[in-house]
């Protein structure tokens, strides 16, 4: 049986022989594929199907994340009670039948925007079960000394799907339809509970405090994160940006698709183009982290990269294209690293007992905001245009790190592994 201990010394740069990581890396990179495919394909479907508005595609990026806002405290305090792959495995089916049911409902003809709204947000609520449950089982399959290469690795293949997954889903849409497409997104899920059944390491189950509820449980959680001097500004920070981000989603594709005259191939070969900045961001961030420290890095990511958002409204047909795939770039850059350094610190420092509750507090936190911005993005959209919206969307990206700057963490170079509260 292999301990924590155990994971820890096959962690470090041995990754690559860890049979338990690599099924779990292969079952994300697979679904995060799929996922990337459906992200394109359902505001293609919406915009250029079934018709939807400004708002309604703003309510499609609300109805996403919103299940981080309706249940993701209670679901971190049940994943601190429970076995945490089940659940995985679980929520991976329950993606499946959702997802599955649009390209159906459309060969019979009755696909409808409440429909497609109403799977995303259920999607969504299983996907915080999974996301909750991924971030929590990694210490345990790693060890605490592999954290900063998992996530690398983990990072790495996540945004590769995304650089792929835009070009893949555009060229699928133009060839197959928008709801056939759909079926692709389904099936990854599939593909990703296969993989982490074959998983062995053993999980244990953190023993509850007697006597004390899940509302407790859920209140001791918000309370670790708000209350922590360094978890507090990252938070800030991350909300922050996912704010503005979900304003960027609500426009991006209507934008491009609309605006620009794009066709759907085109506007996934823009969108893939941008994510390779993800890419290089993963592959770079540990070499970074170890040169500069993890300190800095988390601050000088978003800094350097911040101003480069700007570019975005600067978009035009042909040629113009450059602006808006250059600040993409600089966007998913900038927040690959960052994420790296910042959810490696966060995981290394929780007790164990409380990382369930501490990823899903700030899940909470920093993608409750998302749902918020992609509404104020369809609002601003209808209001101010998409162009203005999407300078907007910069500037807000652009003036994210501010938290950071005046917190503690511009004096320190290395996190430390134990931070008072």
């Amino acid at each position: 049986m292999m301990t924590q201990g155990d994971g820890s010394r096959r962690g470090g740069t041995r990754l690559w022989r860890h049979r338990d990581f690599l099924l779990l890396w292969s079952g994300e990179t697979v679904s995060h594929v799929g996922t990337m495919v459906g992200h394109l394909a359902v505001p293609l479907l919406a915009a250029t199907v079934l018709g939807a508005s400004p708002w309604e595609m703003g309510l499609l990026v609300a109805a996403e994340r919103a299940g981080f806002l309706l249940v993701g405290l209670p679901v971190g305090a049940l994943m601190d009670r429970v076995r945490r792959r089940p659940v995985m495995i679980a929520a991976d089916v329950v993606r499946f039948g959702l997802f599955a049911s649009v390209p159906v409902a459309w060969w019979f003809g009755v696909l409808t925007f409440e429909q497609l709204v109403a799977v995303v947000l259920l999607g969504g609520v299983a996907t915080v079960f999974f996301d909750v449950g991924y971030q929590s089982v990694l210490p345990s399959v790693v060890g605490r000394a592999g954290l900063v290469e998992g996530n690398a690795k983990l990072e790495s293949t996540r945004m590769a799907a995304e650089a792929a997954g835009p070009a893949m889903g555009g060229g699928l849409v133009q060839l197959l339809g928008a709801a056939n497409t759909m079926l692709l997104d389904a099936v990854s899920y599939l593909v990703s509970a296969a993989f982490l059944t074959r998983m062995r390491s053993p999980e244990t189950v953190p023993e509850p405090v007697p006597g004390q509820s899940v509302r407790a449980d859920m209140a001791e959680g918000l309370r670790y994160v708000v209350g922590h001097r360094l978890l507090r500004p990252i938070v800030l920070c991350t909300g922050t940006a996912n704010l503005f981000n979900g304003v960027l989603q609500a426009v991006a594709v209507l934008f491009l698709a609309g605006e620009l005259g794009l066709t759907a191939g085109v506007v996934g070969l823009v969108l893939a183009a941008g994510t390779v900045g993800g890419v290089v961001g993963a592959l770079t961030a540990g070499s970074w982290i170890g040169r500069f420290g993890q300190g800095r890095v988390l601050i000088t990511a978003l800094l350097v990269t911040g101003p480069v958002t700007l570019l975005l409204p600067l978009a035009g047909p042909g040629p113009g294209l450059v602006w808006f795939a250059a600040a993409y770039f600089a966007i998913l850059y900038g927040g690959v690293v960052y994420n790296i350094a910042q959810v490696s610190f966060r995981q290394a420092i929780c007790p164990d007992r409380l990382l369930g509750r501490m990823n899903a507090s700030i899940r909470f936190l920093v993608w409750g905001t998302i749902p918020v911005g992609g509404l104020l993005g369809g609002a601003l959209g209808e209001l101010i245009g998409l162009r203005a919206t999407l300078l907007v969307a910069a500037a807000g990206l652009a003036a994210a790190p501010v938290w950071l700057v005046t917190s503690p963490l511009r004096r320190m170079r290395d996190l430390p592994a134990d931070v008072p509260l």
